[in-house]
C-alpha cells in the first residue's frame, strides 16, 4: 500500500472511531467536592452526569492526584438498617438522553488518603473515565459549606422522624 493510501486509511479509521470517544455527548453539571474537615483523610465529589447522546454509557472509573485512592462509591442499607458505603466496581450507568446524579448519601466519587487538605474555594482536577466516551478531565470546586440538601429535596430514608447524620463527607 502506498504511503498516501496508508495515511488516508488511517484518517478514515480515526474518523469512524471518533463518535465513540467524543466527550461532547457527556456533560457534567453542578460539580463540587468536599471533605469533613481540614484534617480529614477522605473526601468526595458530587455532580450530575448528562448523556446527550443516542447511546447508553457508563462512568467506570475516576482518577486524581489529590488522593492515594479514588473509587466510585455508593451507600446501601444493610439488613440491620445501617447505611454502609461501598465501592461500585461496575460503575454508574448513564442512559442515552438521560442523567445520573452523584449526591451525598448516594453515588459519589470517593477520595481516600488525601495528599493535601481540601481547602474551601480551591479546585481539584478529576479525570472521569467513561466506557464509551473515554476520559474527561473536569476541574471541580471545593465547597465545604454546601448545604447537604443542595437547595432541593434530600433523597434518603428517615426512621422515627430523624435522619442520622455522621461526620463522613457523603452525608
Amino acid at each position: 500500500m502506498s504511503p498516501m493510501k496508508t495515511i488516508l486509511a488511517a484518517t478514515a479509521a480515526s474518523l469512524v472511531a471518533l463518535p465513540a470517544l467524543a466527550e461532547g455527548d457527556i456533560m457534567i453539571n453542578d460539580a463540587y467536592a468536599r471533605a469533613a474537615g481540614m484534617n480529614a483523610m477522605a473526601g468526595a465529589a458530587f455532580f450530575e452526569i448528562m448523556n446527550k447522546g443516542e447511546e447508553d454509557d457508563r462512568l467506570i472509573a475516576a482518577k486524581s492526584d489529590v488522593a492515594k485512592l479514588v473509587e466510585l462509591h455508593t451507600h446501601k442499607e444493610t439488613a440491620e438498617g445501617v447505611m454502609q458505603m461501598m465501592e461500585v466496581k461496575e460503575g454508574f450507568p448513564v442512559a442515552a438522553g438521560g442523567m445520573h446524579m452523584l449526591q451525598r448519601g448516594g453515588d459519589h466519587v470517593m477520595f481516600m488518603g488525601l495528599n493535601q487538605p481540601f481547602e474551601d474555594g480551591s479546585t481539584i482536577s478529576v479525570t472521569l473515565v467513561f466506557e464509551k466516551a473515554g476520559e474527561m478531565t473536569v476541574d471541580i470546586p471545593v465547597d465545604l459549606n454546601r448545604n447537604p440538601m443542595g437547595g432541593g429535596m434530600q433523597h434518603g430514608k428517615m426512621k422515627g422522624g430523624q435522619m442520622k447524620q455522621d461526620a463522613t463527607p457523603t452525608n
